[in-house]
C-alpha cells in the first residue's frame, strides 16, 4: 500500500512563496505519475499540476501556470510543488496523489489511486 505524506503548508502573505513536499512510501514511486490537487471550502477538488515518471513532462492548471512548478526526486521518493506569487485565491488544502497506470489523462481526480492527507495553504491579502 502506498502512503503519501504532504508537508510545507502554512500561512503566507499575498505575493509570497511556499514549497510543498510529498513523501511516498510503500510502492514504486518512480513508476507513478504524480499530481497535486487542491480543495477550497465549499468547492470541488481541482487539478493543480502533474509530472510524469521521468520528470520530462509537466502539466499545470491555467490558474497556476507561470507561478507554480512541480518537480520530483525519484531517489528520495518525493514530489514537490514550488508556489510563487501566491494569491488569496490559492488558499486551499493541497493534496498530492499517485497514479499507478497512466491512461493519457492527468487532471481528473478519478485517475489517481493514492492520496495524501492534505496540507493547508492560506494566503492572506
Amino acid at each position: 500500500q502506498v502512503q503519501l505524506v504532504e508537508s510545507g503548508g502554512g500561512l503566507v502573505q499575498a505575493g509570497g512563496s511556499l514549497r510543498l513536499s510529498c513523501a511516498a512510501s510503500g510502492g514504486t514511486f518512480s513508476s507513478y505519475v504524480m499530481g497535486w490537487f487542491r480543495q477550497a471550502p465549499g468547492k470541488e477538488r481541482e487539478f493543480v499540476a502533474a509530472i510524469k515518471r521521468n520528470s520530462g513532462s509537466t502539466y499545470y492548471a491555467d490558474s497556476v501556470k507561470g507561478r507554480f512548478t512541480i518537480s520530483r526526486d525519484n531517489a528520495k521518493n518525493t514530489v514537490y510543488l514550488q508556489m510563487n506569487s501566491l494569491k488569496p485565491e490559492d488558499t486551499a488544502v493541497y493534496y498530492c496523489a499517485a497514479d499507478r497506470y497512466y491512461s493519457g489523462s492527468y487532471s481528473y481526480v478519478r485517475e489517481y489511486d493514492y492520496w495524501g492527507q492534505g496540507t493547508q495553504v492560506t494566503v492572506s491579502s
